[in-house]
């Protein structure tokens, strides 16, 4: 593959994910592992113009890419569930589990958020609210228990 060729590819998928608009506080990396598709000329030079570094994990230690790992098991595991018989429908499928895991999906790890609301920003605005939820709830049930209780 040329170089152009994986540029514009890079490109194509940072602009189909949004990461193109994204605001970013802290300079990106590339963490990957020491696998051929990493060596690549031209992901080098677009890592370059991005003014990015590439760190690679250490051989043999599957904790370093243990959260992209898990995540690729839970998306093998949804989508070997059912036969796709055209590129189409795989790729619709993909899509669907990828907005449900970052946009409906509440992760333990992320206080019961989804990673969109912890991305944007939205975090915790929600927690506060389920806070103020929380303590009124328990003010209701107080106040009936005791005009019960009466």
């Amino acid at each position: 593959m040329r170089a152009q060729d994986v540029t514009d590819t890079l490109t194509m998928a940072l602009e189909a994910s949004g990461c193109d608009r994204a605001t970013v506080y802290q300079r990106p990396r590339l963490l990957s592992d020491n696998g051929p598709c990493y060596v690549a000329g031209g992901l080098a030079d677009w890592l370059s113009d991005q003014n990015m570094e590439h760190t690679r994990g250490a051989p043999s230690h599957p904790q370093t890419q243990g959260k992209i790992e898990r995540w690729h098991q839970t998306l093998k595991n949804r989508i070997l569930l059912e036969n796709y018989f055209l590129p189409g429908d795989l790729d619709r499928q993909i899509a669907a589990f990828v907005e449900h895991y970052n946009h409906r999906r509440y992760h333990e790890s992320l206080d019961n958020l989804t990673p969109a609301d912890v991305y944007f920003g939205r975090g915790q605005t929600i927690l506060l609210q389920r806070e103020r939820i929380k303590r009124k709830t328990i003010e209701q049930r107080r106040l009936r228990h005791r005009r019960d209780a009466a």
